[in-house]
C-alpha cells in the first residue's frame, strides 16, 4: 500500500492500516528511543507514546516530506519529554555550566558495528547522550539542541564534547582488546 493511501486510511481509523503503519516504522523507531533511554523497557514506553502521538497528528503531516522522517522527529521529541518527564533521568539531564570545559581528542580509527556503537552510547551519562543523539545522530545543530532541551549554548557545547571525548575513550578501550587479539593472527 503506498503511503499517501495507508495514511489516508489511517486517518479514518482504520485498524489494518494503523498496524501496518506501526508495524512498517516500529523496529527503526525503537532504535531511535533506545538511543535516548537506558533500557528497552524505557524505549518501548516512548514507542508507544510516539506512535500515539503519530497517530493523533498524522493529519499534520504535509507529505513534503519522507513520512519515516516525520515519525522519527515526533519519537526524539517523546523521548526528550519522557526523560525530562521522569525523575531518575531529570536529575541525570541537568549538569552545572562551571563544572565543563570543552575536551577535543582525536578519533581513533575502530571498526564497530552499529549495535556496538548503540550501546557505547547508552553507556554514557543520560545528558551527554541526549545531546550526543540530537547533535550526531539526529543531525540537529547545537542551538536547535539548545533550544530543544532549555538549555545554555555553552552547556550543550561542552556535553556534545565531553561525550565525544568518552566515546572516543570507550572506543580506544574496544579497540586495544581487538588489536592485540589480531596483532598475533598477522
Amino acid at each position: 500500500m503506498a503511503h499517501r493511501e495507508l495514511i489516508k486510511d489511517c486517518l479514518k481509523n482504520k485498524k489494518e492500516a494503523q498496524r501496518e503503519l506501526y508495524n512498517l516504522y516500529a523496529a527503526a523507531m525503537l532504535g531511535v528511543c533506545y538511543r535516548y533511554t537506558k533500557s528497552l523497557e524505557d524505549a518501548e514506553d516512548v514507542l508507544q507514546e510516539g506512535f500515539i502521538k503519530v497517530f493523533t497528528k498524522l493529519d499534520q503531516f504535509k507529505h513534503d516530506g519522507e513520512l519515516g522522517a516525520w515519525i522519527r522527529r515526533i519519537m526524539v521529541t517523546t523521548a526528550i519529554n519522557y526523560l525530562q518527564k521522569h525523575n531518575r533521568y531529570k536529575k541525570q539531564m541537568q549538569v552545572d555550566d562551571m563544572k565543563l570545559h570543552p575536551v577535543s581528542v582525536e578519533n581513533p580509527e575502530v571498526n564497530l558495528d552499529t549495535k556496538d556503537l548503540i550501546e557505547l552510547i547508552v553507556q554514557l551519562p543520560t545528558g551527554y547522550q541526549t545531546i550526543f543523539n540530537l547533535v550526531a545522530i539526529e543531525g540537529y545543530d547545537q542551538m536547535e539542541v539548545s533550544k530543544m532541551l532549555g538549555m545554555n549554548i555553552n552547556t550543550v557545547r561542552s556535553q556534545y564534547s565531553r561525550a565525544r571525548a568518552m566515546l572516543i575513550t570507550k572506543l580506544q578501550q574496544y579497540s586495544s582488546p581487538k588489536m592485540q587479539a589480531n596483532s598475533g593472527t598477522i
